[in-house]
Order: structure tokens, then sequence, then C-alpha cells
């Protein structure tokens, strides 16, 4: 069980740089996975290493007390995993981008606001931007828990993104759609003020994403 989250937790950093959503030892994953007692943590990327270097063997796994095993170190910014991971039991995967257009969005401070329906998909009418603060210190993961409140995804003010979970995939899917919705809004500023879906449209919206989808499980 665990060497197969190891090989996931690869295979997701491989799509992550091939995809161009991180680029040399930038960003970090994370995946819930109990360790050889079976005790409670999760398994993270290691620090400063580029993703056509890493092996399974390399992914660093951690228990909730930040106690880390492996022969790597764990990232630089796995406090906000362990944090994450441990706050929001319903997550079991987090991944964190520095991402071309979420992170020219982010050195704006600004929240991604309901320019378009697909915002919901992160949970909410807006997809929030976490105050600044240093990478890897425990205020930046306390203003990133904040940022996700009822949220699949967040900023990180002149940083990047955080996107999370149930599954491995999932989070991937709402990291590429936020990472697109980031683009077509940054575009849109540069025309004009987009218009802005109202709370009910968006609560509609919300409403049938409960069965998006649903269609494809029965068939």
């Amino acid at each position: 069980m665990l060497q197969n989250a190891r090989e996931q937790l690869l295979t997701i950093s491989q799509q992550l740089c091939h995809s161009g959503l991180n680029r040399g030892t930038s960003g970090n994953v994370s995946v819930r996975a109990h360790g050889g007692a079976g005790q409670a943590g999760f398994l993270i990327t290691p620090s400063g290493m580029t993703v056509n270097k890493m092996t399974p063997a390399d992914m660093v796994w951690m228990d909730f007390a930040g106690n880390a095993t492996g022969s790597r170190q764990p990232s630089s910014e796995w406090r906000f995993h362990l944090d994450i991971l441990q706050h929001r039991p319903e997550a079991n995967a987090v991944i964190h981008i520095h991402s071309m257009f979420a992170t020219t969005l982010s050195t704006l401070r600004l929240d991604l606001p309901a320019f378009h329906y697909m915002i919901a998909l992160a949970g909410g009418d807006s997809v929030r931007c976490a105050p600044y603060a240093l990478f890897g210190s425990q205020q930046l993961s306390d203003y990133a828990l904040l940022a996700l409140q009822d949220r699949q995804a967040c900023l990180l003010a002149n940083h990047g993104m955080i996107a999370i979970g149930e599954t491995l995939e999932k989070a991937l899917n709402i990291t590429q759609e936020v990472e697109t919705l980031c683009e077509q809004y940054l575009r849109a500023l540069q025309v004009g003020e987009p218009h802005i879906l109202n709370q009910q449209e968006m609560l509609e919206v919300q409403e049938k994403f409960k069965n998006y989808g649903a269609w494809a499980k029965k068939a």
C-alpha cells in the first residue's frame, strides 16, 4: 500500500512538471498514507530535488508530529501539508505549484472572483488569496488553512497555489482548472472588468455540481 502511494506521488509530480505547472525544484505534493506499523501520516516529495531525478524511494514519510522517515529531507513546505491533512480529514492529497498564471495573480494579492461558474469547482464563489508569509513557515501554514476554509484551493500571495482533493487525481484536476481560470481572469482584466456572477447564481452552480458526472456512474 505504501509503495503504491509512493508511485502515485511520483506519477502526479511528473505530470505537473510535464504540463508546465511546476518547473525545476518548485512545488511539492503529498498524499495521506499509513506508515509501516499503521501509524497515521503522509508521504511528501523531497526537498530540492528535480522530478526527473526522483524515484518512489525518494518520497518522505512523515507522521503528524512532524517526524520524517526516509533517505531525503521533506519539502520545505511540509508544515502546510501536515496542517491541511490534519485539519481537513476529507482531503487525502495536497498539491502546491508555482504555475505561471496562479503565481502571477498571487502577486496582485487578489482573490479569484466568480467571473466564471467553474470557480465553484474549488468549493465556493471565490478562490481566496492568503496573505504573504515566508515559505516553509508556520505563519504561511496558518494563512493557508484560513484561505482554504470551505474551499478546495487557494492562492498564496507572491508565491503560488494550493489545491486539495479526496485523491491525488482529484487534487490534480482542481489544480489544472484553477490555473486555467487564473489565466482567463488575467486575460479578461487586460480588456476591462469582467462581470461577476452573484451569490444566487453561484449557489445554483454549486447545487448542480453535487450531481455533476452522476450519469457516468450510473451508466
